[in-house]
């Protein structure tokens, strides 16, 4: 077998056996398959795509190709969530103890983020003192304490899928369905759960801009978990605007405690208890609408901000903070952006308003950027909201005079204020399980 044989039967549409499919992986993560064939056989599935048998399959070697975490230690259903990317979106954040304090153990394995969209991991590291890196068997032992922990991803956790989507990053085959799904899903199987919820994003801010690209990919994913013996529900939720009004690594920490101090915007309220209900109702084998209640109850009691509480403190954090959001702010400026016009906010381009906070220095371009925790934007308006002259449209935090004049540029773009008022949109546009 060669690599030139599996490379041309998909480039002329033909369907691949799991032993080329393997054969293909394995040789590229060990060395014997050259990037450059890699790279072709990329581009090849970028125009034949996959069925859901073969995409099963990459899944199910790419997972195969590093550690495959043992969860069995910790008693109860694990479910894990997974978003595939947004501006704005806090929502592990909340969700992690939010869950736990309801009694479903969350065993949380998160990434950085790189362009556009955000990291949990750089957001929990704002913190001071907060501490993501963590031995396997410690992460396990946190959870069966006091049923939550996150961490960064361990190094070996997927190594093809490192490999390969450093590969589709420089030949432009990222946003391939099948691609995107097994690089999703090799992940959170190798992260032992045993469910998942999973926030598919769609709009200008996300990877999928069509509903019908998001329900695509949803499908997939559903039918990868089914196929590996796990539960799975995909939620196709708005990416059009920001999620929430804040955004940076800093104000993301601020704005999902308001969440748990049952404050916050209704739009990261809504989507808050639908996943976190769901994830609820998978753990403890509950009916949805008795999953709803015990997530309103642990907001509104403070139980769920209790154990945020105790989740920081376990993993190294200063919990001051939640008396003082202000103290993660460490004296940043304060830019007010505001309306030369009268009319309403009739859109916004999210992947700009992103791309606006990168450069800012709330996210990274490169892999090795230094971020600021402190700097990003929190808005006044959102899309549908009337605006006057001389009203204030978002607040933007930096540091740098020379980052705020560039970020500006872009979020003068990405802002589309017009004379008609938009008609309001739901958050999640389906779900799919």
């Amino acid at each position: 077998m060669r690599a030139y044989e599996i490379i041309q039967k998909k480039r002329d549409g033909h369907k691949l056996s799991e032993i080329e499919i393997k054969f293909l992986v394995d040789g590229f993560v060990n060395g014997s398959v050259p990037d450059y064939q890699m790279a072709a056989f990329l581009m090849a599935v970028f125009f034949r795509h996959m069925d859901d048998e073969e995409t099963f399959t990459l899944t199910n070697v790419m997972k195969n190709s590093g550690d495959i975490m043992d969860l069995s230690a910790i008693e109860g259903v694990k479910v894990d969530k997974h978003s595939t990317g947004g501006v704005g979106d806090k929502t592990t954040l909340i969700l992690a103890p939010l869950v736990s304090s309801c009694g479903v153990k969350v065993a949380k394995l998160s990434g950085r983020g790189l362009g556009h969209t955000g990291g949990t991991i750089d957001k929990l590291e704002s913190i001071p003192g907060f501490k993501t890196s963590m031995k396997r068997d410690q992460w396990i032992e946190q959870v069966n304490k006091i049923g939550v922990a996150i961490a960064g991803q361990t190094a070996n956790l997927v190594p093809a899928d490192k490999k390969i989507y450093a590969l589709r990053d420089v030949t432009a085959t990222v946003d391939e369905i099948s691609l995107i799904a097994s690089s999703i899903m090799s992940k959170k199987l190798a992260g032992g759960s045993d469910a998942f919820v999973l926030d598919v994003k769609v709009g200008s801010g996300a990877f999928m801009k069509s509903i019908e690209e998001a329900s695509r990919l949803s499908k997939i994913m559903v039918s990868i978990a089914k196929l590996a013996g796990r539960k799975a529900t995909a939620m196709i939720t708005d990416m059009d605007q920001p999620l929430g009004c804040k955004i940076g690594n800093s104000l993301e920490v601020i704005e999902a405690v308001e969440i748990l101090k049952n404050k916050g915007p209704s739009d990261l309220m809504e989507l808050t208890v639908a996943l976190a209900s769901k994830m609820i109702e998978y753990g403890l084998s509950i009916d949805n609408e008795e999953a709803v209640v015990k997530v309103r109850d642990s907001i509104e009691s403070g139980k769920a901000l209790g154990k945020f509480e105790e989740f920081v403190e376990f993993q190294g954090g200063d919990s001051s903070f939640l008396k003082d959001p202000e103290k993660l702010l460490h004296g940043v400026k304060i830019y007010s952006l505001k309306s030369d016009v009268n009319g309403y906010m009739e859109g916004m381009n999210t992947e700009k308003i992103g791309i606006a906070a990168m450069i800012l220095g709330a996210g990274r371009s490169k892999k090795d950027d230094e971020i600021d925790f402190s700097v990003g934007f929190d808005f006044s308006k959102k899309k549908g909201d009337s605006i006057s002259v001389g009203e204030e449209i978002l607040k933007v935090y930096y540091n740098d005079t020379n980052k705020l004049e560039a970020s500006l540029e872009f979020l003068n773009e990405s802002l589309i204020i017009g004379d008609s008022q938009p008609e309001k949109t739901t958050m999640i546009f389906d779900i799919i399980q």
